[in-house]
């Protein structure tokens, strides 16, 4: 056995070890989208920092030099008072080290010599180890609420004959904003016999947690108000009095499309409050947008008088094709940010091939999906589809 071969055997192990090494840190991702990644959050952590900073007294600066200069110093204050006092103290005594690079010697000329940017770093790395305990522990309390959250939705539509239905979301964080639902109502409203299907696509303003917690109260509103005779004109009503009552003056408002289809007739009634109209596409290949309804529910009121909330009905025949989505679809960015818009989504639905609702949801997201690529989005995507069957 030649030499070559002896030392390419003894390195196989450390390589392996390396490459696991590796592959551990990465999580198998390829470079290219790692930089992806890395880019996509270097802006948003840009635009987090930037809010803070007053571009506009910068510009009066007289030379490119100085504003520079102070650009690089506001982000550095943008960033310092994000930590908490003691943090920022340990960070500024950080640089301070850093910059010195005083070496320091053992007594008397002998033992050691160390300089004073050891400490620098030293320091860094525990204000490091500080902010990723405080990521981490956030992290798992998002989590948590992401896990109940999920409770609230479905996980898997409804078996209704004739209605072939899916749904997808993607939260912008780790909890959404966005709500979805499908189901029979429990109990009949007066007017009908049989227990209509539900669908509920709604979506409250913001995002993260506080715009969560509204979701949740918004189900359980629903939830409750479908369990009385009550029609869908009424369920609406008890619906915007309940967000107007916690809305915070109307800044935590909701958008929402609300529809009832009944199981025999097949006979839609909805309002759609404030929200992106649905498309509809007929099996003829027409395109419709139901429009009738309000404004988005928790708006404050100036009289003493309800928000009026019209109904639209239409009747929906085999083949017919119902696209329901929140704004954070077509307002979807790339990393130029330029976004989706309606004009790509609509002709996805227009040229939809006879296929399943899971099928046509596939390919909304995934179009979707790959015109975002790895850009951070600043709102929730959820996608509702409905296609009437024989």
């Amino acid at each position: 056995m030649s030499p070559d071969t002896i030392l390419a055997k003894k390195g196989r192990p450390r390589f392996r070890r390396t490459r696991a090494f590796w592959e551990r840190v990465t999580e198998g991702f390829e470079l290219q989208q790692l930089w992806g990644q890395f880019v996509s959050e270097a802006k948003a952590s840009y635009g987090l920092y930037s809010k803070d900073v007053d571009w506009e007294q910068i510009g009066h600066e007289p030379s490119r030099f100085k504003r520079g200069m102070r650009s690089i110093w506001a982000m550095f204050m943008a960033m310092l008072l994000k930590l908490s006092p003691p943090r920022r103290v340990l960070l500024l005594l950080a640089i301070a080290l850093l910059l010195m690079n005083v070496e320091i010697q053992g007594s008397h000329g002998g033992g050691f010599s160390i300089h004073t940017s050891a400490f620098g770093v030293i320091i860094l790395f525990i204000l490091l180890a500080l902010e990723l305990a405080d990521r981490i522990t956030m992290k798992r309390d998002l989590e948590i609420a992401r896990e109940i959250q999920q409770w609230l939705v479905p996980d898997r539509p409804p078996v209704v004959p004739g209605v072939d239905i899916a749904f997808a979301t993607r939260p912008q964080n780790t909890v959404a904003g966005d709500y979805f639902d499908a189901f029979l109502r429990p109990r009949p409203p007066r007017d009908c016999v049989e227990s209509p299907l539900v669908i509920a696509v709604a979506d409250v303003a913001g995002k993260s947690v506080p715009a969560a917690l509204l979701m949740a109260t918004f189900q359980a509103s629903l939830s409750v108000l479908t369990t009385t005779p009550s029609t869908l004109d009424e369920i609406v009503t008890g619906l915007d009095r309940y967000c107007r009552a916690h809305s915070l003056g109307g800044r935590r408002f909701t958008t929402a499309f609300l529809a009832e289809v009944n199981p025999v007739s097949r006979e839609m009634v909805y309002v759609n409050a404030g929200h992106n109209n649905p498309i509809l596409r007929r099996a003829s290949g027409k395109i419709e947008r139901p429009g009738i309804g309000g404004p988005p529910f928790g708006l404050p009121l100036f009289t003493d008088d309800e928000v009026p909330y019209p109904s639209g009905r239409f009747k929906l025949e085999p083949g017919d094709l119902l696209v329901i989505f929140t704004d954070g679809v077509v307002e979807a960015v790339d990393d130029a940010d330029q976004e989706y818009g309606e004009e790509r989504l609509l002709p996805l639905i227009q040229n939809a091939p006879l296929e399943s609702a899971g099928e046509t949801l596939n390919r909304v997201m995934g179009d979707v999906n790959a015109f975002v690529g790895y850009a951070r989005q600043h709102d929730d995507i959820t996608c509702f589809v409905l296609r009437m069957v024989a």
